[in-house]
């Protein structure tokens, strides 16, 4: 597969020859070529219980932001929302890279809470709130570190999407465990 003018010591080059008329056959595909290494079935499966995992939580942040009243709550509120709407814009690149790989998204509202990784629990106090939603952020940060292990090197654009969003929910985890110990803190005071 090296190109024949290829340098010696450099890195192995694809036949460049051969990405072209690969490139050619079966254009319907659109971003998936046949040189992708992964299965493509078992990886938008996961991308949609990823998806799933996602909109459930965007809908318990948004729910606890409406609920959470007081002015110890005002900040635990802001919070919640900024984490819905984070949780939303992963939702939509999911879906997206979804499509790229020739599926569907599913987001049947009746099957959301079944294949969601976290569950849809509601906290009756701030500090509840709380507690469950750094549950389920501990939660999507392990489901999402497997499916990157999952993934490897055989899918690495939907495993870097998956790496930028772990990144995001490691955030919230921390910042939900912030909120957690000051809401803990004052209610000793």
């Amino acid at each position: 597969m090296n190109a024949p003018d290829q340098v010696p010591g450099s890195p192995p080059m694809p036949d460049v020859q051969a990405i072209r008329a690969a490139a050619r056959r079966h254009i319907e595909e659109g971003a998936v070529t046949e040189f992708y290494g992964a299965d493509r079935e078992a990886v938008v499966k996961l991308l949609n219980d990823a998806l799933a995992t996602e909109i459930v939580c965007t809908l318990r942040y948004r729910q606890n932001y409406f609920v959470a009243r007081g002015l110890r709550a005002k900040i635990a509120a802001d919070e919640f929302l900024e984490h819905a709407g984070q949780e939303l814009e992963h939702a939509d690149s999911i879906a997206e890279r979804i499509v790229q790989l020739g599926g569907e998204p599913d987001l049947d509202p009746q099957k959301l809470t079944s294949r969601s990784h976290a569950e849809y629990r509601i906290g009756g106090t701030l500090e509840e709130m709380i507690k469950e939603n750094l549950i389920a952020e501990r939660i999507a940060i392990d489901s999402y570190r497997a499916i990157i292990g999952f993934l490897g090197k055989n899918d690495p654009t939907t495993r870097r999407l998956m790496e930028s969003i772990l990144a995001v929910e490691e955030e919230h985890a921390d910042d939900l465990a912030d909120l957690l110990q000051d809401c803990a803190g004052t209610a000793k005071n």
